[in-house]
């Protein structure tokens, strides 16, 4: 059976880079057929009319934790929860847990990409193999160097997976193992850590490429010795994840990142269990996490994870950090698939590849999210 023809009209189009004004959108299921001026489209299939709305590709995130659901259907049902907030595209997460999760979720993740789960574009593996002293809201227990076994299966994953991104520190992986991981096709990021610049360089030269929640559990920028913060805003080589949910970063920290790094820093909601629900706790490797005045922590009030979704973060990056919507816009889609390598549709909206579509409603300071298109 033929699909149905879609044209939107009525509202802009942001095509993963900019926002196009008094343009058309013609869509046949999933793929794009034309994107064009207005003028030059003529109306085809059935018509929407946006009223205004603004129509974008859907969001990419790479950290939703699924520490409590490594199976197929509780990976459904994540990606339906998050779809409904715009994030049609994730990279499940699991933080620092035991070798048998860690080959659970990647077994999982195996399943639901077979089964054909919407919405998962890989794994993101947190830990455990991180820095004790800047393990965070991590289970310290947990936290362990890089064995052989841990390297065989990373390597394996990575090999068949869409996505495989780690995140290690370099007090528990060694550059050799970076490079074996990096060869199989792992993205390697740096997080958890309290190395210093000079071993951050180290790491980068053996295949580390990104950089795990900017400025948050991890060695700071100082004037003698800047630390992975300044690794990161210096060294073009590095992307970098960033939670802007105002309460891990200042705004003005936001804002001399994104000035001295414009095109490399893509969002992330580090987003668990209550994301999309009214819950006010849950708990996590045996600890309660609450969620307190949109924020996630632990009984210590330790900050754990963000209570937080991307149409929340682009918010707070055009009303309190100041940059244009285009530009957030990107670091919540293109930005953040183009670093993980996902297909060309996913994060932008391209004539002949397929996309997802998310209808933004427009106030003075940025979209709001009112539902499906």
């Amino acid at each position: 059976m033929t699909e149905q023809i879609r044209t939107f009209v009525g509202g802009d189009i942001f095509d993963g880079q900019r926002t196009l004004t008094d343009h058309a959108l013609r869509m046949q299921g999933a793929k794009v057929l034309a994107l064009a001026p207005r003028a030059e489209l003529a109306t085809e299939g059935t018509v929407t009319d946006l009223g205004g709305d603004l129509l974008a590709p859907g969001y990419v995130d790479g950290g939703v934790m699924v520490n409590d659901g490594p199976n197929p259907e509780d990976l459904r049902r994540i990606a339906a929860a998050h779809r409904g907030l715009g994030a049609t595209t994730i990279l499940p997460t699991l933080i620092t847990d035991t070798y048998q999760h860690s080959r659970d979720a990647i077994e999982a993740v195996r399943a639901a990409l077979a089964a054909g789960v919407p919405g998962i574009g890989g794994l993101h593996l947190e830990g455990p193999h991180l820095s004790l002293a800047r393990k965070g809201a991590h289970d310290g227990r947990l936290v362990r160097r890089m064995e052989r076994r841990d390297l065989d299966m990373l390597c394996a994953a990575a090999a068949d997976l869409p996505v495989l991104m780690v995140t290690i520190a370099p007090e528990s992986v060694s550059p050799d193992q970076v490079a074996e991981l990096a060869g199989a096709g792992a993205l390697v990021s740096l997080g958890h850590t309290d190395a210093d610049y000079d071993t951050c360089m180290d790491y980068l030269e053996a295949g580390a490429r990104c950089v795990t929640h900017l400025f948050n559990a991890m060695s700071q920028m100082d004037k003698r010795e800047p630390g992975l913060v300044g690794a990161a805003l210096s060294e073009t080589g590095l992307a970098a994840g960033l939670i802007a949910d105002g309460e891990h970063v200042h705004p003005a920290a936001m804002r001399i990142a994104l000035g001295a790094r414009p095109e490399d820093i893509f969002l992330v909601t580090d987003a668990m269990a209550v994301a999309g629900t009214g819950d006010r706790s849950f708990r996590l490797n045996g600890r309660e996490i609450r969620r307190c005045d949109g924020r996630l922590v632990l009984a210590d009030g330790t900050l754990a994870g963000a209570d937080l979704d991307l149409t929340r973060a682009v918010n707070v990056l055009v009303a309190d950090v100041g940059i244009a919507l285009d530009r957030a816009l990107a670091m919540a889609t293109s930005v953040p698939a183009r670093l993980a390598g996902l297909p060309e549709g996913i994060g932008a909206l391209r004539p002949g590849a397929e996309s997802t579509l998310i209808r933004l409603a427009k106030r003075p300071h940025g979209p709001e999210l009112p539902g499906g298109i």
